[in-house]
């Protein structure tokens, strides 16, 4: 499976395939004893993505063929045993991919000449992910973050190392003149390539960064040049090899305060566009918008998820069972924000309860 999911891998995907493109979508579970079933509906779904092409009289036998080694492929990469709480996976001529995501998705099989990615831009979009720099007077560790994981950034130069030995110690240490681990040349410089590596990082992917290390680290980094605006510090020692676990708990309450004030921020621009009249709370609102390509902020509850059919001038509550009824029209609009360039905030459940769980400031 894809490990990570980012803005240039969703560009990729978006871009059109030879026909048939395969879309199979299934929700997935982290735990017994709703994990059991599973594995008999990815059976079902795989079956019914394999019928769909071999049913369809516009595919060649080559293309048939090939698009069926593809799904296979793909059946055989899926790992159940770890699930989240998704799972998207594609099958085209030449291709096939499996992704793995941490938030609901709609059960699906779609043939068309592009893969569905509204269920792995809503997924993308929730994520917050953020960077979490530790350090130490020997090494400069950087961790990509997001809900479920920090796994460690093993690119751009990271992690930095470097020796604390110093060959005329023994004299220094005669004289009184040894130097702090974080006041002498070797350790600026030291900084200095981390500082430069990180910023080589984050302007490919700007994201919250959190600086963790002893006081006189962070004032030394500090020192070395300018931080995004919004990095958060915190006095931690110990944390320059990680664990991961050790990190994310460090991070924890950051994470909890930074997204506290991110919705106080949401819920206060939400309140202010309704005195300027460029507010849309609700679906019928919100989808009208957003079709318009008004939408300038979209705010949406994590959890929430609607099944609705679309009458064109408004959108009716339905079952999703129900044919011809659209089970994921939240994710719908959270890849139509994106693509009109709006920016899109997950808040928690009931934040929202009195706008319709989404609301949207509008351009005009």
């Amino acid at each position: 499976m894809h490990p990570a999911l980012d803005s240039d891998a969703l560009a990729e995907l978006r871009r059109p395939r030879p026909y048939p493109a395969v879309s199979v979508v299934m929700p997935t579970h982290r735990r017994e004893p709703d994990n059991a079933q599973d594995p008999v509906r990815l059976r079902n779904l795989l079956a019914r993505a394999a019928k769909a092409v071999q049913d369809d009289p516009s595919v060649t036998r080559e293309r048939r063929a090939d698009v069926l080694e593809q799904l296979e492929r793909a059946a055989a990469e899926i790992d159940l045993v770890h699930a989240e709480d998704g799972l998207v996976i594609y099958a085209a001529p030449g291709e096939h991919q499996v992704w793995s995501v941490a938030r609901t998705v709609p059960e699906r099989v779609v043939v068309a000449d592009t893969f569905l990615t509204r269920n792995l831009v809503a997924a993308q979009a929730a994520e917050r992910p953020y960077w979490a720099l530790t350090m130490a007077a020997d090494r400069m560790s950087l961790w990509s973050g997001g809900p479920e994981q920090a796994v460690e950034h093993t690119a751009d130069g990271f992690p930095l190392t470097r020796s604390l030995e110093d060959p005329d110690a023994e004299r220094k240490e005669q004289v009184g003149d040894l130097p702090s681990s974080f006041r002498d040349e070797d350790a600026r410089t030291f900084f200095r390539d981390a500082h430069e590596a990180l910023r080589t990082v984050l302007a490919a992917d700007p994201r919250p960064l959190y600086v963790i290390g002893e006081a006189p680290a962070v004032s030394l980094l500090e020192e070395t040049g300018s931080l995004p605006q919004g990095t958060t510090s915190l006095h931690h020692g110990g944390l320059g090899r990680g664990p991961e676990a050790a990190v994310r708990k460090a991070v924890a309450p950051l994470l909890a305060a930074h997204e506290a004030a991110l919705t106080a921020t949401v819920v206060a621009e939400l309140d202010a566009a309704r005195g300027r009249r460029e507010y849309a709370g609700g679906l019928d609102e919100v989808w009208k918008a957003v079709k318009e390509g008004r939408i300038r902020l979209l705010a949406v509850e994590e959890h929430y998820r609607a099944a609705v059919r679309d009458h064109g001038d408004h959108l009716e509550p339905a079952d999703s069972s129900d044919p011809g009824s659209r089970d994921d029209i939240v994710d719908e609009i959270v890849e139509q924000a994106l693509e009109t360039g709006a920016e899109v905030r997950f808040v928690r459940d009931d934040t929202l309860a009195g706008n319709g769980r989404v609301a949207a400031v509008l351009r005009y």
